[in-house]
C-alpha cells in the first residue's frame, strides 16, 4: 500500500480491472488494478489496498506541481 504507479491497460471500474505498473525492489512488475472509477491508460494511481496474488486496489493519484508557499509567495524563504 502506498506506491504510486502508472496504468498501463484502462482500469475499467467496478469488477473489470486494468493493469497497472508498479516499481517493486527496484524492478518493474504488473498489477491487476481495481477501482469503482474508470481510469485511462497513462494515469498517475495510488495503491491503497493490496488484494493479494497480484491484485491491488487504487484510487487516480496526481502529484501537485510547485506553487506558492503556505503565505502565497512562491520560492521564499525565512532568514
Amino acid at each position: 500500500m502506498g506506491k504510486v504507479g502508472r496504468v498501463i491497460v484502462r482500469v475499467r471500474g467496478e469488477d473489470s480491472p486494468g493493469e497497472v505498473l508498479l516499481t517493486v525492489a527496484g524492478a518493474p512488475e504488473t498489477y491487476l488494478a481495481y477501482s469503482p472509477d474508470v481510469i485511462a491508460s497513462g494515469s498517475e494511481v495510488l495503491v491503497v489496498h493490496d488484494r493479494g496474488a497480484r491484485g491491488v486496489d487504487v484510487v487516480p493519484w496526481e502529484i501537485a506541481p510547485p506553487g506558492p508557499d503556505a503565505d502565497g509567495v512562491a520560492g521564499r524563504r525565512e532568514r
